[in-house]
């Protein structure tokens, strides 16, 4: 049976501190004077006033008695060595300036000195050798070892310290914390509060493995991208699982309990560093602006509105046909933004009468077009569809934001319109056609709109892979499937996608559509591809099991359109940078605006018809590089 062991009162530890140091004093006193005792008595309960009258203040002040003795620590034997300090120094100046103390010669050199080392000693001795007792009543628990799992902490700072008192301390606690990790290769071998500390390697975690550790605790929130997927891949290749920490606020009534842990997340290890912008023109374009964003339900739009109303712009224009996401999210919105200035506008892009009104009676300065349909398989399905939201949706917003003089437009596009294998990124690539032919039929008469009194509206387009955690994407998919037991699928073992976090993806896009100045097609860095299979193998790592033994990965096949490698230049397309390092600007083939709208009013008539075929023959005719990889749509390559 395991007795719990009880803190003692700070008072006791208070009070026993003071016998101490009157006992040291005495027993110093009776050293200098050889045991002489009536040499020694004389004088003796002044002293012992003084001693305890001075010690009672700096015990007060410096908190000696504060901590809990069985953690004692390097930070609370420094406490003690200074109070005494203070203390012996307060004495010998009372020895020298105060002539009762001086001509009795109570305080002198020696006896203080003595005095000095036998209470630090004895203060700091006995407050280990409580923590020896402590340390090793839990090694003799019968529950301390046998249930037990045992762990690692990342790293040696004083929050890794932290963590490992508190996981040891736990009574009922699961977990025994056996080791420190850190990088510095320096400390490796060393020991920090008992505990031996290895470096990083390979060969060090292997070994720890070997000695029966299950779990490494991440404290250092502070970690770079790089460095935990490169430690998580060590731990997973060595068969031992990682968790972090919670935020110390989330703590449980102040204590971490081993049910808080918390599994890492696979956004935690695409994501990238954080990108700092620090652009005075965004703020100076956006404020006191009235904005569209349209898909401002979505998960792209939804991102953007919440970063915008950063910016302080006098009103922003909530636009999409989905009701109940869009009343979730303007709700979300009133109570997380009280003073901004933002309206819902339920209203379907292809309808021209309600962008009309919308138009008109909000009248716009700016606009984000982010509304789209996005899922390849369904638009494989649906291609008039495709083309009636994606391509007749933008064009009626980009002819509204031309009559009505916005002053810049900048659509939301994808990877997938770069020679695009399906629908979706077709259709998208005839909406990026359309725009960037619109704006430079629109900039070559840009005298003639002057003269009218108009500006040329500026047309900007933002082109970027797959981000985390967007509704319907892989991510969420797998943790779905993980949930229900599994299988996890998988198209193909080799498919590989771009991947960038929503905020991230927001940022840059508001940041290229400051930069833009008309006519541009702005690519975002994203980072290394990653392989689709290696993505799920780390999901059911992540959660503590095992790829193919406790949840199983199927690979179901390329879906029709779908291809192995998303691109973010086509083959005749050349990059150009930009001032921001994670911006850069596609040199794309220029196209005769009379044409491309007569070609794709041509589409739209047709797909208003839903006539499938001849739908996608139109948008190969409009985008050359468009080879289907559906086998239904295979016949009309050309």
């Amino acid at each position: 049976m395991a007795y719990k062991i009880r803190i003692l009162p700070r008072w006791l530890v208070f009070l026993f501190d003071l016998f101490l140091v009157c006992c040291c004093l005495f027993l110093s006193r009776m050293l200098k004077l050889n045991f002489d005792w009536p040499k020694v008595d004389a004088g003796l309960r002044l002293m012992l006033l003084v001693v305890l009258v001075f010690n009672t203040a700096l015990f007060y002040v410096f908190k000696s008695y504060a901590g809990i003795i069985r953690y004692t620590n390097l930070e609370d034997a420094q406490r003690l060595v200074m109070v005494n300090a203070i203390a012996s120094f307060f004495y010998l100046v009372l020895n020298t300036f105060v002539p009762l103390f001086r001509y009795g010669s109570f305080f002198t050199l020696q006896i203080v000195t003595i005095n000095f080392l036998i209470t630090t000693f004895v203060i700091i001795f006995y407050r280990l050798a409580v923590r020896y007792c402590f340390n090793f009543y839990k090694s003799l628990s019968q529950n301390n070892k046998a249930n037990k799992k045992s762990v690692i902490v990342y790293d040696t700072s004083a929050d890794g310290q932290h963590i490992q008192k508190v996981l040891n301390s736990l009574p009922n606690g699961d977990l025994q914390v056996v080791a420190y990790l850190d990088d510095a290769f320096n400390t490796s071998g060393k020991m920090l509060e008992g505990l031996p500390i290895y470096n990083t390697s390979e060969a060090s975690i292997a070994k720890l493995r070997d000695e029966g550790v299950e779990l490494l605790i991440l404290a250092n929130k502070q970690i770079s991208k790089d460095r935990l997927n490169a430690l998580v891949d060590i731990c997973f290749t060595n068969g031992i699982r990682v968790q972090q920490v919670p935020a110390m606020r989330d703590w449980l009534n102040g204590k971490l309990d081993s049910q808080q842990l918390q599994d890492i997340k696979i956004e935690d290890l695409l994501e990238r560093e954080v990108i700092k912008i620090h652009n005075e023109a965004i703020y100076t374009q956006l404020k006191g602006r009235k904005i569209l964003v349209t898909g401002a339900a979505g998960s792209i739009g939804s991102e953007l509105v919440r970063q915008l109303i950063q910016y302080r712009p006098s009103l922003i224009i909530l636009c999409d046909k989905a009701e109940t996401p869009m009343h979730d999210f303007h709700l979300e919105i009133q109570d997380r933004y009280k003073n901004a200035n933002v309206k819902a506008y339920l209203g379907d892009i292809t309808d021209r009468q309600r962008m009309e009104h919308l138009f008109e009676v909000y009248n716009p300065q700016i606009v984000f077009h982010a509304a789209a349909y996005k899922h390849v398989p369904l638009m494989e399905d649906n291609p008039s569809i495709a083309v009636l939201n994606n391509v007749l949706g933008t064009k009626i917003i980009a002819e509204l934001a031309v009559a009505n003089d916005v002053e810049k437009f900048v659509m939301i596009s994808t990877d997938k319109a770069v020679n695009p294998t399906n629908i979706m990124g077709a259709s998208k690539r005839i909406a990026e056609i359309f725009t960037q032919s619109y704006y430079s039929y629109l900039a070559a008469d840009e005298n003639k709109n002057r003269q009218r009194g108009h500006h040329t509206t500026k047309f900007v387009t933002t082109r970027f892979g797959n981000v985390l955690g967007s509704n319907g994407s892989v991510i969420p998919r797998f943790k779905m499937q993980m949930e229900r037991g599994g299988p996890i699928t998988v198209t193909h073992p080799d498919i590989t996608r771009y991947f960038m976090t929503i905020p991230e993806a927001c940022l840059l896009v508001i940041e290229a559509g400051v930069m833009g100045g008309g006519g541009e097609i702005f690519i975002f860095d994203m980072g290394k591809p990653v392989k689709i299979v290696d993505l799920a193998r780390k999901v059911i790592k992540l959660a503590g099991k095992e790829p193919d033994i406790d949840i199983r990965i199927v690979f179901t096949g390329l879906r029709p359109g779908e291809k192995l490698y998303e691109e973010l230049l086509g083959t005749t397309e050349n990059a150009m940078p930009t001032y921001h390092e994670k911006i850069l600007i596609a040199d794309v083939q220029q196209y005769d605006f009379e044409v491309v709208e007569q070609k794709v009013d041509k589409l739209i008539k047709c797909a208003r018809q839903h006539y499938t075929l001849e739908t996608v023959h139109l948008m190969k005719d409009l985008v050359p590089e468009f080879i289907s990889n559906n086998l239904v749509y295979e016949k009309v390559n050309k």
